[in-house]
């Protein structure tokens, strides 16, 4: 692979995080090896023998050493993160050369892939903890689900975490028309549906749509509206591994991909208006999801028109759908014209949806994760304020 493999010659956009360095001179192997940090979303830097320099030599998240070269490793320090791959494992001169290195492993392709690609992965992308993942669900259609989910991720990226917005709900119209970025550039729902196994969580991110400070990913307007189990396991599991938030904004039905999404949840809200229809539409749900999702609560929004002040109180609802309750939300008057006119939800600052959010972070943050302690009130006062 000669005039495009050495270090110099890299292009970086400022946007990768610092891959392997790549010793070896094999240009077949480097070719493997470099397809592999590719799959892998990160970029390396290449050598053709270890760098003689301390800094040089530790700064790498992870040093890839062909066997060609394992015999040089003596002329610097030991380290931690140190792989050895050639096509034997077995060739007993290299196992001692990685005895006496300290290497973590020796590995062989092609076999060893698989393995070589996550611990590529692993190492670009950190080892830090996995991101605060929330699922949101509508007790019923129309119950203002996907409105929810949208405030919290902006609420959160405002917030200054690292946020990811991810649409679960294929018939739900698309959560980038409901942010004003359908025409955004970047990446849609279909791009993913033949992901499998390992997904780089930078890459994923940024080929995603960029709007209102967070990534988004959404469905296109095509007619293509099925994502496998397989994909959704793949790209959440992505995102959860950047860190910072992850948003899901997940349909009533509980199908296979439903599924897979639910595993990788934290928190789940059911979003239930205060009316007895809606209470035995959201009982169904809240089967469905249970099933899957250990932390599942309710959250209780508002609703306009005859009788919206004679419906059951919040803890009457939490109580006759069998979850604790995680909050109330009161009707927010103006909240349809202000998305009609492409004003994001939450963006009222004072207004019941953005308290409501910004109090749910503060406890969910609070709990470690581990879920929201105590319900959490929209606004101080009663009705008058709400969802879609």
């Amino acid at each position: 692979m000669s005039g495009s493999s050495t270090s110099d010659q890299l292009v970086r956009s400022g946007e990768e995080r610092d891959g392997p360095l790549l010793i070896t001179e094999d240009e077949e192997l480097l070719d493997d090896l470099l397809r592999l940090c590719a799959a892998a979303g990160a970029l390396p830097e290449v050598a053709h023998r270890p760098p003689l320099g301390k800094e040089e030599w530790e700064a790498a998240p992870l040093v890839v050493v062909g066997a060609d070269a394992a015999g040089r490793l003596s002329v610097v320090g030991r380290r931690t993160g140190v792989v050895i791959v050639g096509r034997d494992a077995d060739d007993v001169a290299v196992l001692r050369q990685a005895v006496a290195a300290g290497a973590e492993r020796v590995l062989a392709l092609p076999d060893g892939e698989r393995w070589l690609v996550d611990r590529i992965a692993d190492a670009v992308e950190g080892s830090g903890p996995p991101a605060l993942t929330v699922g949101v669900v509508g007790g019923r259609g129309g119950a203002g689900a996907s409105t929810l989910a949208a405030a919290l991720a902006l609420t959160a990226a405002r917030a200054g975490e690292r946020t990811l917005l991810v649409d679960g709900d294929p018939l739900g119209g698309g959560l980038d028309v409901l942010l004003g970025g359908e025409q955004e550039k970047g990446l849609r729902w279909p791009a993913f549906a033949e992901s499998r196994g390992r997904v780089a969580g930078g890459a994923l991110a940024e080929s995603l749509p960029r709007l209102h400070s967070l990534r988004v990913l959404s469905w296109d307007r095509g007619a293509e509206v099925a994502i496998p189990p397989p994909a959704m396991r793949a790209v959440l599991a992505a995102a959860r591994r950047r860190g910072g938030v992850v948003v899901v904004d997940l349909p009533r039905r509980v199908d296979g991909t439903t599924s897979e999404a639910l595993a990788q949840v934290d928190i789940g809200l059911l979003l239930v208006p205060t009316e007895l229809r809606a209470v035995a539409a959201a009982r169904r749900v809240a089967d469905g999801v249970r099933a899957v999702l250990g932390d599942v609560r309710v959250v209780t929004c508002g609703h306009p028109g005859p009788g919206s002040g004679g419906g059951p109180t919040a803890e009457e609802v939490a109580r006759l759908v069998g979850l604790p309750l995680a909050g109330e939300l009161p009707w927010e008057a103006g909240l349809s014209e202000d998305l009609a006119r492409g004003r994001a939800p939450g963006a009222r600052e004072r207004g019941p949806l953005a308290r409501f959010c910004a109090g749910f972070w503060e406890r969910a943050r609070g709990a470690g994760g581990a879920g929201v302690a105590g319900a959490v009130r929209g606004a101080e006062t009663g009705p008058g304020g709400a969802s879609e």
